[in-house]
């Protein structure tokens, strides 16, 4: 049978077959994938083949996990050689961030759409909390939003506590299976659940037929909006290590430098210190903006710049 994970407790896996019906399943040995040093062989959205152990108690043995389209990764934060699998499969990634009470960084946000890129997953930014702005907020939220626009990144402003911005929100995810991260207390549970009303249902659901006798870890969940339309929560992420990217490589995952790769003088240019660099030109005509240059240079110098 084949089916998609939607929950995952460590060891247990909870996986929705073709039919809707949910399977409480375990690997079937140790899985590794191509290399890679990961925390968790499983992700929600994986796509998985299983074979039914007990049809009554709905147990089954996951033995295939199909090639991943795409997936978000960091580095795990138990193991620091190790990264972790955040979710796979995404149409979208979106990134709820705030710049009041608590506010996101720049650098966060940085490594956080440089991932999207490096694993060719759209990202979008949404900017929650907008009932707390005064006028110079707002002024500054717009310029922020233009920053992140000039370079092809599209925003949302909302307010979950007011419903307001929510039906933009709701036709952007139509027919499509999205991400939704960022910072503990940033109201991604309060948009979701503005999005999908009867999402505690649903939770209550998944978390009574997975949790039973189960010790949990938080990890990322997904829910039906709609037969088409799939939601991914995840648990509050505090920091964000960008895994697998060589250094060389860093700057074709920022849009405004990928485009001007060619104009520098020299082929391996790092866009430091380099003659000729079009990169620290542009940043010194503010064609580049200071804080991308500046998440660039403290992920290029692999500083513990996380949050």
């Amino acid at each position: 049978m084949k089916g998609v994970v939607v929950k995952s407790t460590g060891s247990w896996y909870l996986v929705r077959d073709e039919s809707g019906t949910l399977y409480r399943a375990r690997l079937r040995g140790k899985f590794k994938l191509k290399g890679m040093k990961v925390s968790n062989p499983l992700a929600v959205g994986d796509r998985v083949e299983f074979d039914v152990e007990d049809v009554e108690e709905k147990s089954a043995v996951i033995h295939k996990i199909e090639d991943r389209r795409n997936y978000i990764i960091r580095q795990s934060t138990h193991k620091s050689a190790h990264a972790h699998i955040i979710a796979a499969n995404l149409d979208l990634a979106l990134l709820v961030v705030t710049l009041v009470s608590p506010r996101t960084s720049f650098g966060f946000i940085d490594r956080f759409l440089v991932t999207a890129e490096a694993y060719d997953i759209p990202a979008m930014l949404i900017y929650n909390k907008t009932d707390m702005y005064d006028q110079d907020m707002e002024r500054y939220q717009r310029q922020i939003s233009h920053m992140y626009g000039q370079i092809g990144y599209n925003t949302l402003a909302v307010s979950a506590l007011k419903n307001e911005g929510m039906e933009a929100v709701r036709q952007l995810i139509q027919g499509k299976t999205s991400l939704f991260s960022g910072h503990s207390g940033v109201g991604k549970s309060s948009i979701i659940n503005q999005l999908v009303p009867d999402l505690a249902l649903k939770t209550s659901e998944i978390s009574s037929f997975s949790d039973k006798g189960v010790h949990t870890t938080t990890f990322a969940e997904m829910f039906e909006v709609d037969p088409e339309t799939f939601i991914i929560d995840t648990p509050g992420i505090k920091e964000l290590g960008i895994v697998d990217i060589p250094k060389n490589e860093l700057s074709h995952f920022f849009p405004e430098m990928r485009e001007r790769l060619n104009q520098c003088r020299f082929n391996n240019c790092t866009h430091t210190n380099e003659p000729g660099c079009a990169v620290v030109a542009a940043v010194r005509e503010n064609r580049i903006a200071l804080t991308r240059y500046e998440s660039y240079l403290s992920m290029l110098q692999g500083e513990d710049n996380r949050k």
